[in-house]
């Protein structure tokens, strides 16, 4: 793993409800609840088709390793968006 890569997966691992996966080249299979709704989300903050949801893995989305500018906003975007499902959540069961 590229040290950029081993530092991607490790802040992603530290967002409640994302669970990064053992992946290979330059992308991270992250487990999470709706896959195509969140990359949905995600499509519209960023470029479309940044991330994607693999037919192969269930509830996983694709998500890419780039520069680390990049990642930090793609991080931040992933962050914000599990902050909100959860808020949400709370909402529904409390």
């Amino acid at each position: 793993m590229s040290e950029e890569r081993t530092r991607f997966y490790c802040r992603i691992a530290t967002v409640p409800g994302l669970e990064p996966m053992p992946s290979v080249g330059n992308w991270i299979l992250v487990n999470v609840d709706d896959p195509a709704d969140l990359a949905r989300k995600i499509n519209r903050r960023t470029a479309p088709g940044t991330v994607s949801v693999p037919r192969q893995v269930k509830s996983a989305v694709r998500v890419p390793v780039r520069t680390p500018r990049e990642n930090e906003m793609i991080f931040a975007i992933l962050r914000d968006l599990m902050s909100m499902r959860r808020t949400k959540l709370r909402r529904i069961v409390g």
